[in-house]
């Protein structure tokens, strides 16, 4: 069966930077809808026509991945309004952010603790892929159509190749 909108494909995949450096790595098929949100448009467009058992080596420039790093997604928050138990790497939506947190955080965007400091705790809405060109060898492992629940949530629920939505926008759940 050949790869066309509203199916779903099974995949495996090596994800490197430019550099050659393994940034994920999965060996066991994971599935997504193909015409709804789990993957980036630029690796729906390559895997149509394609069938079980090829193979496509993909690169990715922030545009087409994950997008530019925006400097104004980090924000320096007041240690004082965290739980004493936080860690860097946790990460947080916008919606549970302390409510003392500053008004002008996106509410609709996913944070990574990325610095704690004894003031303040460093927080950044950026995807921890943005700004950075990719490669990635993905390999299709199986083909078969989708369900109508799938086609109606447009997602098998595998979202390692999707953005979060822009800020200000609204969401579909």
């Amino acid at each position: 069966m050949n790869i066309t909108p509203d199916c779903v494909v099974a995949l495996t995949w090596v994800l490197k930077d430019t550099q050659g450096e393994l940034l994920d790595e999965l060996d066991d098929p994971v599935e997504f809808y193909l015409g709804g949100h789990d993957l980036l448009d630029k690796i729906q467009q390559a895997l149509l026509d394609h069938q079980a058992g090829d193979q496509l080596d993909l690169h990715l420039e922030p545009e087409d991945a994950f997008g530019d790093f925006d400097e104004e997604l980090i924000f320096l928050e007041p240690r004082s309004l965290f739980p004493s138990d936080i860690e860097e790497g946790m990460t947080i939506e916008g919606h549970a952010l302390p409510k003392d947190c500053s008004l002008e955080i996106p509410k609709d965007v996913i944070y990574t603790i990325t610095d704690i400091y004894p003031e303040h705790v460093v927080i950044d809405g950026n995807h921890p892929l943005s700004g950075m060109a990719l490669r990635i060898s993905l390999k299709v492992t199986g083909v078969r159509h989708a369900t109508s629940q799938e086609k109606s949530h447009g997602s098998c629920g595998s979202g390692f190749f999707t953005l979060p939505p822009a800020p200000g926008t609204d969401t579909l759940h």
